[in-house]
């Protein structure tokens, strides 16, 4: 089966500018918007001067540095992004959006223990702030510790979060305990929230893959496609849909694509190279 890498997707990079008249249309963010893919745009020296003139305009005021520290990480400059965020968590203690963007750029810059007290943190000063405890989730999630996991993103849902995130980390934690009925109920809850992202659709189908439904499976992979053609896994599960179903031809075609977009990706390279050289 095509492994889900824990990598860095969309879904996984939700940095949070405060709400600010300020904001210049380049930098405009939501607390639903992701940060990945980079976009160095938003490092780009023009767009970090006109957020260092609003800063220089107003040195106190914490939300400036909060917003050029989201731009910084959206380009990737996490160390000047770090920076900013500090500034901005020392001019006001419980700028707790502040604490949950410099706990994404810790777990980015593998700082995992930080970044779990960071939106610890975020928590303690927010109880009912939901982007953090999806964010704490994920961290808990991709170092295997499902547990902790499974309860951050409950209580996210708990508290009527409309983020279609956390149904989709409490699905992953339901699919790496091989609970794949209650995984795909909570993928379709994501997808129903967020029919935009592809990454529900490709977990969903993989749980599908792993109940038999092949059908289902082959359509979610499609559809996952369809929204990200970047997706090195959802091409390689394709692939896989294919093989299964005979058609080594397409399967090593679905594969190879994989293998382009990322060479890196193992699960693209074998299923290549089985298609490749079986008759």
């Amino acid at each position: 089966m095509g492994e889900r890498k824990s990598g860095h997707g969309p879904w996984r990079m939700m940095l949070i500018a405060a709400g600010m008249g300020l904001l210049l249309s380049a930098c405009e963010t939501t607390p639903g918007n992701g940060l990945a893919p980079i976009d160095p745009a938003q490092g780009s020296s023009e767009n970090i001067a006109s957020l260092t003139a609003v800063i220089n305009r107003a040195p106190q005021n914490p939300e400036g540095y909060n917003v050029r520290g989201t731009a910084y990480g959206r380009a990737g400059k996490y160390s000047q992004a770090l920076d900013d965020f500090n500034t901005a968590i020392k001019l006001n203690p419980n700028f707790y959006q502040a604490y949950a963007n410099k706990a994404l750029i810790e777990h980015y810059m593998g700082n995992d223990a930080q970044s779990v007290a960071d939106y610890t943190r975020a928590i303690q000063v927010n109880p009912n702030y939901d982007a953090a405890y999806i964010g704490r989730g994920d961290v808990y999630r991709l170092a295997g510790h499902l547990d902790q996991a499974f309860n951050d993103f409950q209580k996210a849902i708990d508290l009527n979060t409309t983020d279609g995130r956390a149904y989709y980390g409490r699905g992953m934690v339901h699919q790496a305990r091989g609970e794949h009925a209650q995984a795909i109920n909570d993928f379709s809850s994501a997808i129903s929230r967020s029919p935009n992202a592809a990454e529900p659709y490709d977990a969903r189908g993989l749980s599908y893959l792993t109940m038999g439904d092949s059908d289902n499976a082959f359509a979610d992979f499609n559809t996952a496609i369809r929204i990200d053609p970047n997706s090195a896994e959802s091409w390689t599960n394709q692939g896989l849909i294919f093989e299964r179903r005979g058609d080594k031809k397409r399967a090593a075609r679905s594969y190879a694509h994989a293998a382009q977009l990322d060479p890196n990706y193992k699960p693209a390279r074998d299923g290549l190279a089985r298609t490749q050289t079986s008759s």
